[in-house]
């Protein structure tokens, strides 16, 4: 070999070392979105609340369009917060990479579920599987931290992931919209906000 040909491949060796450690020294980054969507979805919560408590007029369309409003809202928000991370020391890691495909791939089985079942609502006149939809998003959170603790090996996330499931069960026992809304709230809150936050100022003290 000559002498460009090893500098080369001690170039490139030297490349794949600093890959590894920037994976191993990367703060699991993406709790600013967690915590966007807890605020957004959050808010939203409370407005369908409210139509079924009879504060707010519900015609059907109203609430179609609060959570379609929600959606747009948080879509911007994504767009904004993924160019931060992509952006931040460790966005590029493996790790990021990975948690960032796990989130974006229950994302869209969520949309699909939701999307689904407006159509079989609007075939059937049936509206009150949309009842179903927190039980959905909680159970699709309770994988997707399930998949992210395995990555990120960090333990506590999978009690994330379990009160994610416990909770979609509870939501599916309650039957009752007066119920299901404020409980669903307060897990947006334990497992999204919380740990959102969480994962937040870790990142912010290891970039620091």
């Amino acid at each position: 070999m000559t002498r460009d040909q090893v500098q080369s491949v001690h170039d490139d060796i030297a490349y794949m070392k600093a890959l590894a450690q920037e994976g191993r020294r990367a703060p699991l980054l993406g709790g600013s979105v967690l915590v966007a969507a807890a605020v957004i979805f959050g808010a939203a919560t409370v407005g369908q609340w409210m139509m079924v408590l009879g504060r707010i007029p519900n015609g059907g369309w109203e609430s179609l369009s609060l959570w379609l409003g929600a959606a747009a809202v948080f879509v911007i928000a994504l767009i904004v917060l993924i160019r931060r991370i992509e952006s931040a020391c460790g966005g590029a890691s493996a790790m990021n990479r990975s948690v960032g495909a796990a989130w974006s791939a229950i994302g869209y089985g969520i949309f699909v579920t939701w999307t689904a079942l407006m159509v079989f609502g609007w075939r059937t006149g049936d509206w009150g599987v949309m009842a179903l939809m927190p039980t959905v998003v909680m159970g699709a959170y309770g994988s997707a931290w399930m998949v992210v603790a395995a990555i990120s090996r960090k333990a506590w996330l999978n009690v994330v992931g379990l009160i994610s499931y416990a909770g979609a069960v509870v939501l599916a026992g309650l039957g009752d919209p007066l119920l299901i809304y404020p409980v669903y709230l307060v897990l947006l809150i334990a497992v999204a906000l919380a740990p959102g936050l969480i994962l937040v100022r870790g990142a912010t003290k290891k970039a620091g």
